[in-house]
């Protein structure tokens, strides 16, 4: 794994030439969208951007060292964490230098939004005009994958002196491209079919949904060689799903996250959280929030920033929700820590360094992610190290994998989501799932829905099967970070090519075999006035994300033992136990269900494991990794087995 970031050190080690005798530029900074073809101008002078400067760790290469044979069975040091203090000492920047790149900011005008106790970043704020003067380089707007955003138009630069502390800059706004990856049951992409806004006669096949698999079917036109199809799901209690996974048993004898924290981190804060959750707890006869297993650490509204850029509070509540709601229902007796961004882009890099400089959890979720890996190089080595300071404290780190495939439709090019595709963090992707009445697995099976319209006779389709793509989970292989030697010997060459490949694992995600959540929606985001309450139904690479992590605060607590970064411990398992992973794999013949929408009364035929180029295979693909988390998986994981 030390050789992950060799394909890009180049760029990514720090300065390059330098522009002019007293300055030395940072070709790292500039995006590879930032093109002429792309040019939409020059941008607003007085436009306020964010901007961050990263410092280098003072031995990077020992600071790799350390993350991986801590993580790694058999190796010295295997899970001989260092403490945050004795991490920052050894490894971080020193505080003269901080000081200085702090201070060269404020003197050119800079507001200094964040510097995290490890000292490695400065997040500030300037006008174009500001940042262009002080880096040297003019700020443009560029069209990209639909969006406007600023970039600098050539590479910026520093004063020498000043550049040596520097190990990268990010002056475009990429990082605020960052999104959840969560879907409520009906929405779709841009492109495909609206489920609820077109005006048209409801279908003569009206789908009941069902709360277990199997409970309603209906007839609907033939497909994969069948005419009765089980319905859409309501959307699983959390009950249903400790008991799929094989927690029940344990529920029973107390092991049930007891002593351990998980931490989660999102974007802004919802004003109703423990009152939704309360309130969606009590309804199903579950433990609710207290203070003593609930805590934040969130912005004011009023720090709130980049609001439209980002989606808005509104649009990470849901996700909020979801998180808080998936990790207590798994892991009832787990403390949860929130920590929220000032917004989307430097705002979670700060809500990360808060958990990681005082080790306030050693499980951490993460359900969101970047377009693809389309941020600068140096943005990325600054978000790695950020990923090799938790592997060295022992902190696990747990990343949803996306929701949009391959991500061709959005950049006309395959590509995984950052941070997952980070060798330093676990990938976690998406399956679909049927649960029996009697709780347990009637099927699983890789997360990629594509829906067909069911003409209003009720008696053929309206394009051709399987339809048109809804979502599925986020993967495949990176073209930044090298292939971590972890994966050798289970990711095939063919999928690697040399790279680092994702997912790691998969738990449920398809939202029509969703999870239900309880939500008082924001319905002002100038007030964070809230709604009534209500019941939906969400899914998503989001939902994976701490599904997993809520099971890995279980085993934690069930074997005594601190996991810290799991793909080492986890592809070693594979390589001599396979049958402790459930191999997820398509079904025969293909999976579907009939979805009706409570808006529209249009009706759908959902396909299952349609998930774009990427797909299901026996052991390791690029949807649901090496398999499905189980217990008995996490228990060896927990063991070190190897």
């Amino acid at each position: 794994m030390a050789t992950a970031t060799t394909v890009i050190a180049l760029s990514l080690t720090g300065v390059s030439t330098a522009s002019a005798a007293d300055r030395a530029s940072f070709a790292g900074a500039v995006p590879r969208w930032a093109t002429a073809a792309n040019d939409a101008g020059v941008t607003a002078a007085d436009e306020t951007v964010e901007g961050e400067i990263y410092l280098p760790l003072r031995d990077q290469a020992a600071a790799e060292a350390l993350a991986t044979a801590a993580s790694t069975p058999g190796a010295r040091g295997y899970r001989q964490f260092l403490s945050p203090q004795a991490w920052i000492q050894r490894f971080a920047p020193t505080k003269a230098d901080s000081d200085a790149v702090v201070a060269s900011l404020t003197a050119q005008g800079l507001t200094i939004s964040a510097v995290p106790a490890s000292r490695q970043y400065v997040v500030f704020r300037g006008t174009a005009a500001q940042i262009g003067s002080l880096f040297a380089t003019t700020l443009h707007d560029y069209r990209y994958s639909g969006h406007v955003l600023a970039a600098p138009s050539s590479a910026p630069s520093l004063p020498a002196a000043l550049a040596g502390k520097v190990s990268g800059l990010s002056i475009d706004q990429a990082k605020l491209l960052t999104h959840t990856d969560s879907i409520k049951q009906g929405d779709l992409p841009a492109g495909a079919n609206a489920l609820s806004r077109q005006a048209q006669t409801p279908s003569a096949i009206a789908a009941q949904c069902s709360t277990y698999t199997g409970e309603h079917t209906v007839t609907a036109p033939a497909a994969y060689g069948q005419t009765t199809f089980d319905t859409f799901n309501c959307g699983y209690v959390p009950s249903q799903l400790r008991s799929a996974y094989g927690l029940d048993s344990l529920a029973r004898a107390g092991v049930n996250g007891a002593g351990q924290t998980v931490a989660i981190i999102d974007a802004y804060a919802s004003p109703s959280i423990v009152n939704d959750v309360n309130t969606y707890s009590a309804a199903l006869g579950e433990p609710g929030l207290t203070a003593a297993n609930y805590s934040q650490i969130v912005p004011t509204p009023a720090q709130f920033v980049d609001q439209e850029a980002c989606g808005f509070p509104s649009g990470w509540q849901g996700e909020q929700t979801l998180d808080v709601e998936a990790v207590h229902g798994i892991a009832t007796g787990a403390k949860i820590l929130y920590v929220g961004g000032f917004n989307c882009g430097g705002g979670l890099d700060v809500a990360l360094s808060k958990i990681l400089d005082n080790k306030l959890a050693n499980i951490v979720s993460n359900s969101y992610g970047n377009l693809g890996e389309a941020i600068p190089d140096d943005a990325l080595k600054g978000a790695q190290n950020l990923h090799i300071q938790a592997a060295g404290e022992g902190i696990g780190l747990y990343f949803s994998s996306g929701d949009n495939g391959d991500e061709v439709a959005n950049l006309g090019y395959a590509s995984p989501d950052f941070p997952a595709s980070s060798p330093y963090v676990t990938s976690v992707g998406g399956t679909s799932l049927g649960i029996t009445k009697a709780g347990r697995i009637a099927y699983e099976t890789g997360w990629g829905t594509a829906g067909d319209k069911i003409d209003p006779t009720g008696t053929s389709y309206l394009s051709p099967l399987p339809g048109a793509f809804f979502g599925g989970a986020g993967g495949g292989t990176s073209a930044v970070f090298a292939a971590p030697a972890y994966q050798r010997g289970v990711v095939p060459p063919s999928l690697s090519h040399g790279f680092r490949v994702s997912p790691d694992i998969a738990a449920l995600a398809d939202p029509y075999t969703g999870f239900s959540v309880g939500i008082r929606p924001i319905v002002d985001d100038s007030t964070l006035a809230v709604g009534d309450f209500e019941r939906d139904t969400y899914g998503g690479t989001s939902l994976a994300s701490p599904l997993t992590a809520a099971q890995i605060a279980i085993v934690q607590q069930a074997t005594h033992t601190a996991i810290g970064f799991a793909n080492p411990t986890l592809y070693g398992l594979d390589r001599i136990l396979p049958f402790s992973f459930r191999d997820v794999q398509p079904q025969r013949p293909t999976k579907a269900l009939v979805y009706t929408s409570a808006t529209s009364g249009n009706s759908y035929l959902i396909s299952l494991d349609q998930d774009t180029s990427l797909k299901t295979t026996r052991r390791y693909d690029t949807v649901t990794g090496i398999g499905g988390v189980t217990f008995g998986l996490l228990s060896l994981l927990a063991a070190g087995r190897h």
